[in-house]
């Protein structure tokens, strides 16, 4: 059992158009000071936010599949596929990069989202045909239970049933008192971004009960099945969830990036 709560010091950071757009990356290249750059097929964390209206132009992507959750804000999205869409809060845009594609992002002030990077086997992926989808934020199904709503975003019930990465994600909000249980099943990665509130505490029992405030990123990996708990201490806490296997039965793009 592992427990790791990593600051926003341990994490990467870039900025982009002139420092029009900063991101705060849990997980991000090598170079740009996160203290992990890699958990499982999970190796890209991106937490965006846009001081003024600003974007990125056409860049290419291959074989990784990216998933873009909005926060806040509005995001427009072109690539060579020929697709054009708006992203707001709580929408998710897919892109399975396949083969090849670029695209180009602009975004309004104010605007937050995720950007996450998946590897599936990239052997296989490179000879797929570049794929874009949206999601609408309606579409996820959620539930709420004694202080914690749960919306699925990728996993049970989700409309996202196409990634090939094997991966789940959920968005959570605990109120404060209550606790989130997170079955954990062996050998599998549990990553969390706390985004809203002030501070919780996470523990898979009381000998390991640890501590966290927001935009801290806390990652638990197992061996065996265990229950990750997480409680609002001081006010509502809002986190994004992501969990994947610690290992993959392929083989792992790890050129330096």
């Amino acid at each position: 059992m592992n427990i790791q709560i990593l600051g926003p010091e341990f994490q990467g950071k870039e900025s982009f158009d002139g420092g029009r757009i900063y991101a705060q990356k849990p997980l991000g290249f090598s170079g740009q000071g996160a203290a992990t750059v890699r958990l499982g097929p999970l190796f890209y964390w991106s937490w965006g936010h846009a001081v003024k209206e600003g974007g990125i132009g056409f860049h290419p992507h291959q074989g990784f599949e990216i998933l873009t959750y909005g926060i806040n804000g509005k995001g427009t999205h072109r690539d060579t596929l020929g697709t054009e869409s708006t992203l707001e809060a709580g929408d998710v845009q897919l892109m399975q990069t396949g083969s090849g594609m670029h695209h180009a992002e602009t975004v309004t002030a104010g605007y937050e989202g995720f950007q996450i990077w998946l590897e599936p086997y990239l052997q296989d992926a490179l000879n797929r045909e570049p794929v874009y989808t949206f999601y609408d934020n309606e579409e996820f199904p959620r539930i709420s239970h004694e202080g914690v709503n749960v919306k699925t975003v990728v996993g049970e019930g989700s409309p996202i049933q196409k990634l090939v990465t094997d991966v789940n994600m959920y968005d959570i909000e605990v109120e404060v008192g209550a606790t989130y249980v997170h079955r954990l099943s062996p050998n599998r990665t549990f990553a969390a971004l706390t985004f809203r509130g002030k501070s919780g505490s996470l523990w898979t029992t009381e000998a390991n009960r640890v501590s966290f405030t927001n935009k801290d990123f806390a990652i638990v990996q197992t061996e065996e099945e265990v229950e990750v708990n997480i409680r609002a201490e001081d006010e509502k806490l809002r986190l994004f969830i992501v969990e994947i296997p610690t290992k993959v039965d392929y083989p792992l793009y790890n050129k330096a990036r």
